[in-house]
């Protein structure tokens, strides 16, 4: 049996909607928001604006030497709001990314839930308590600064 995890985080963007929906709306931008030690680099399907159905191709490397194929495919979209991504090949069982945007006075308040499941079973859950938590958040914690320091 596999469990299903959750991460979720907030930050508030003290910037216009408009900014922050283009700014999240262009996929190039994942490379600028990824930690460099994943060497995350898209190899097609990024190209800008972001909409329903587009397929992203990407590499990602997760342990020293393993690079790994990433595909997801942009689900959902409502302009200025919410997009999600799902992904259709890679490293996990599942994964279930919304990204919301909320206007809140002098900014926006943004929230990604993440939902996901790893492979293999009791062995995923393990590897999930040893690696796998810690290394998202260590991806979600880049993001998070990294997100200050473009908008302020």
């Amino acid at each position: 049996m596999t469990n299903v995890y959750r991460l979720i985080r907030q930050q508030f963007i003290p910037a216009p909607i408009e900014r922050v929906w283009a700014y999240f709306a262009t996929p190039a931008n994942l490379n600028e928001m990824t930690p460099p030690d994943l060497d995350f680099e898209i190899v097609c399907g990024g190209e800008p604006p972001m909409y329903e159905g587009q397929i992203i191709e990407y590499r990602v490397r997760f342990l020293p030497f393993v690079r790994s194929l990433w595909l997801t495919e942009i689900v959902h979209v409502t302009e200025c709001c919410s997009f999600v991504d799902e992904q259709r090949l890679g490293p996990y069982r599942f994964w279930y990314h919304e990204h919301l945007f909320e206007p809140v006075e002098g900014g926006v308040q943004m929230t990604d839930r993440l939902t996901y499941a790893l492979l293999f079973g009791v062995l995923g859950d393990l590897v999930h308590a040893l690696w796998v938590r810690r290394k998202l958040e260590h991806i979600f914690d880049f993001r998070r600064q990294k997100v200050a320091q473009i908008f302020g």
